[in-house]
């Protein structure tokens, strides 16, 4: 068969597989005004009592499950609900409080948006129970797991700015992150060769569609888990891997990341930040806007594609199918060595 024919049918079989894992048509975005009213509203802990959302083009209310409401302008700077869906909805507007809070009305009283960041702040943050260096000092002299069994040799691949498409934003090496002080000495990402070459197979089906992978973290040192296990509070465990059982990523084999804009290379919005420790943080979280749950959609789409698995906890950290394979691994970075002609570290 002619190179020519071969090229077309090739493209022909990449555009479909980039169509496949479309979840549905691109919805348009939410008005920017009703983006300063989205969001959860009062309960506590994980528990939501109300929350305000984007879908199909209108702005809706939902209380404790038990249906939705239609909200509409009532031209004074604030929302009521078109109809009620339940008598403690009844009189339900959305307003600004004096001191501009935006607040959701339930009967007689006024529940605030929960403000999962920082004003101000663009990441998600937690006050550490010890110092970041006391936690570091103890967590260097600790020792991983001792695990049995044979595992597969660790084949460590660098993902890296040469990657057409592929880009890094390596939090944990800044104090842009949610400890608010850097844990690895350099920002660079590696992941097992299947998992690399996996992730690379991702970014191909996606760059047709126009987006590209911002990668957060991959291969994390035994010893960062342990400082980020020590260092969260008993109620944020559940976002941050146990060092007695280790973490996949101290395996290599998973992997945070997100999509950002081939076009303008800004980062997609998505319902939740990363790394926040919140109900938005759940791969089926109902809140935020049409556009951002099909971004997120299109990102487990995309990755599941190619054997990754998303945490119940975590839209952006994927697990690759492999995992079980490999060891726990405790190197740091400045300690694998690199070949920059065959992007691997050994």
């Amino acid at each position: 068969m002619p190179l020519t024919l071969l090229a077309l049918f090739a493209g022909s079989a990449f555009a479909q597989s980039s169509v496949s894992i479309l979840p549905g048509p691109k919805p348009a975005d939410a008005p920017r005004e009703w983006k300063n009213w989205i969001g959860d509203y009062g309960g506590t802990g994980d528990a939501i009592l109300c929350s305000v959302f984007e879908r199909g083009g209108e702005l809706l209310l939902t209380c404790a499950g038990k249906g939705e409401a239609r909200l509409e302008s009532n031209g004074k700077k604030g929302y009521s609900a078109a109809s009620p869906i339940n008598p403690q909805t009844a009189n339900s507007p959305l307003r600004r409080d004096l001191n501009g809070v935006v607040t959701l009305q339930i009967g007689d009283v006024q529940w605030p948006r929960r403000d999962y960041i920082g004003e101000g702040d663009e990441v998600f943050r937690i006050h550490p129970v010890r110092p970041i260096e006391e936690l570091r000092k103890t967590a260097l002299l600790a020792s991983p797991p001792e695990e049995t069994g044979s595992f597969s040799k660790p084949d460590l691949l660098e993902l890296g700015p040469r990657e057409p498409g592929i880009r890094l934003d390596i939090r944990y090496a800044t104090s842009n992150d949610f400890l608010g002080a850097p844990v690895y000495s350099q920002a660079r990402a590696f992941l097992e060769r299947p998992a690399a070459q996996a992730i690379r197979r991702v970014q191909e089906t996606l760059k047709p569609l126009g987006y590209g992978l911002l990668i957060h973290d991959a291969y994390r040192p035994w010893y960062v888990t342990k400082i980020f296990w020590d260092a969260t509070p008993p109620e944020g465990k559940i976002f941050v891997a146990d060092p007695a059982q280790g973490s996949r990523h101290n395996r290599g084999c998973a992997v945070d990341l997100t999509l950002y804009d081939l076009a303008s290379g800004k980062p997609v919005e998505m319902p939740g930040t990363y790394d926040e420790m919140s109900p938005r943080s759940y791969p089926d979280y109902p809140g935020g806007t049409s556009l951002e749950r099909w971004h997120r959609d299109l990102l487990r789409r995309a990755m599941e594609s190619e054997g990754f698995t998303v945490y119940e906890a975590e839209w952006w950290h994927f697990d690759y199918r492999d995992w079980k394979a490999y060891p726990i691994l405790n190197v740091p970075f400045e300690n694998l060595g690199f070949d920059p002609d065959a992007g691997r570290a050994h």
